[in-house]
């Protein structure tokens, strides 16, 4: 113990001490649950509900800590602590919280940051998964092998306490992972998986049959990862392929993840993505495809970046997507913090190729409710609007560590009530 303490930075021993006493105080509740570990880069929140929807399907009592809300048994309500993985003891209390509500299972978003600082520490993790890693928080970590290098410590202490790593095979990362690990063989799931060949096909089309508009969450290869996760999940539980049928079957989405809004003949998604993967795979996923009603839909993004210096290489890369995918760009404001937000949006407007083509547009409106109401004025039937980087937030972070209430989604559909109206 002496020699760990001797290696650590006196504020990461600050940190190790407060996730050691929060174990201490509330007596190791982890040792009463199962506790399941997500980490990675994209679709933590949503592999986390599917997880949990599919574990209450089969009778299981549950409990949960995300980026979206905190669920103990059957009292839900949103993370307002403004951290997905909170620290000072937070998630011994948790734990503790749903140990006492006589949860069978806890489902845990494990964040970079989080590990880092110690959290993941003296908790006893049954089960641990990694869904995918792509660049991010690189400044905070000082470059990308020390992001990837955090992951791979929390694996690592998943297995030595005598847990199971999960790992995906279509991830470009898992052969690093799979060669860091040693000789300890994790379980692996894939897209590929034969449930994709025999459940997905049947999920699909009973959802469309049973509602034109719920099951655009299940449309596109954009949540295919998110599930693959869940049932491989499942499936190491022992989990029936019924229960896990019916479970996806009737899950509708997370709130702010790829969430459809209709407000008559106009459509618009909200959505987190704030990565350039991520981003990508919102606009493949969201970009409307010709019909005979309307043979040339276009797709319309509001797009900004995060400020305070959080991740300032990918923001012409999120022009460049946007540039890639979109007919209509507004680009605008997102979380500033103490940054010019007039900076921070010239900076993604310049990954954007000139020039640009002949019936492509690039705005730049520095007010968020305007740059939605001015891509709802642009939308015609058939074409689909979609902001990123907000999904559920209530908060636009400002400088001076000060906030304004924010709802992407009212926003939005007093946007396109607008439009109707005209």
């Amino acid at each position: 113990m002496e020699k760990f303490f001797k290696n650590l930075h006196p504020r990461s021993v600050y940190h190790f001490l407060w996730a050691w006493a929060g174990a201490r105080l509330y007596r190791n509740p982890s040792k009463k649950l199962f506790v399941i570990g997500v980490t990675g880069t994209k679709g933590k929140t949503t592999t986390i509900e599917l997880i949990n929807a599919i574990l209450e399907a089969a009778g299981k009592r549950t409990a949960l800590i995300s980026s979206l809300r905190v669920k103990i048994g059957d009292e839900s309500g949103k993370n307002t602590i403004g951290n997905t993985m909170p620290g000072r003891a937070y998630l011994q209390k948790f734990l503790h919280d749903a140990a006492r509500a006589k949860c069978s299972y806890a489902i845990v978003e494990v964040a970079s940051q989080g590990i880092v600082q110690h959290r993941h520490r003296f908790i006893h993790w049954n089960m641990g998964v990694l869904t995918n890693l792509a660049p991010e928080h690189i400044e905070s970590h000082g470059s990308f092998e020390n992001y990837r290098g955090a992951k791979l410590e929390f694996l690592e202490y998943v297995i030595k306490k005598g847990g199971k790593v999960f790992l995906n095979r279509d991830d470009k990362n898992f052969g690093f992972f799979i060669g860091a690990l040693g000789g300890y063989e994790p379980i692996t799931f894939s897209k590929d998986d034969e449930f994709f060949h025999d459940s997905m096909p049947h999920i699909r089309t009973t959802k469309m049959r049973r509602d034109n508009e719920a099951p655009h969450f299940l449309m596109s290869p954009f949540n295919e990862e998110n599930i693959a996760v869940a049932v491989a999940i499942a499936k190491g539980l022992g989990i029936a392929n019924k229960v896990i049928d019916d479970a996806i079957l009737a899950f509708e989405g997370v709130p702010g993840r790829m969430e459809f809004v209709h407000v008559g003949d106009y459509t618009a998604v909200v959505d987190y993505a704030h990565t350039p993967e991520s981003l990508e795979a919102a606009y493949t996923a969201a970009k409307p495809k010709p019909s005979r009603a309307f043979p040339h839909p276009r797709l319309i993004c509001v797009l900004g970046a995060a400020g305070g210096g959080r991740d300032t290489w990918k923001r012409p890369s999120m022009g460049a997507i946007a540039a890639d995918h979109c007919d209509e760009i507004i680009l605008t404001n997102e979380d500033p913090y103490d940054e010019d937000p007039q900076k921070i949006m010239d900076e993604v407007g310049g990954g954007i190729p000139q020039p640009l083509r002949e019936d492509q547009h690039v705005y730049k409106i520095l007010d968020r409710a305007e740059a939605i109401e001015k891509a709802a004025a642009l939308a015609n039937e058939g074409d689909v609007v979609i902001g990123t980087g907000k999904g559920s937030e209530d908060w636009i972070h400002i400088a001076g560590g000060n906030k304004v209430p924010w709802s992407e989604r009212a926003v939005m559909e007093a946007a396109l009530k607008k439009k109707g109206k005209k």
